[in-house]
């Protein structure tokens, strides 16, 4: 049976429209990292790994996007991600998509919840 951890990102209203920022929690095998991305009122969140080998998507902190920042992008092979759902559109991936985690705005403020699976 699995856990469920939320994590409280931050106020929808820090980040730029559009725009994607990631977060970092836990440490060791408990580590998590997500990539949280905005476009008007709507907001997604995604594991930080790419389908295409599991790396993060950046190289630079914040640094997600497409330069048009239309897309998320993956700096290590050049992969692109629409915005809402993930799906890779272009390069190694193309047809796969992020991880996708639950998420909400709970009073202005974006929060994700990830199942977890108890060791």
């Amino acid at each position: 049976m699995s856990e469920a951890a939320e994590f409280r990102l931050c106020p929808l209203e820090e980040m730029p429209d559009p725009g994607a920022r990631g977060f970092e929690f836990g440490e060791g095998r408990e580590r998590t990292e997500l990539v949280a991305v905005r476009a008007g009122a709507d907001a997604a969140v995604f594991i930080n790994a790419c389908p295409h080998q599991g790396t993060p998507l950046e190289t630079f902190p914040d640094r997600f996007l497409t330069r048009s920042g239309t897309r998320l992008l993956c700096s290590t092979h050049g992969a692109e991600f629409r915005l809402e759902d993930g799906l890779c559109v272009k390069g190694p991936c193309k047809g796969k998509s992020l991880q996708k985690v639950d998420s909400r705005l709970e009073k202005g403020i974006l929060i994700a919840r990830l199942d977890r699976d108890p060791d």
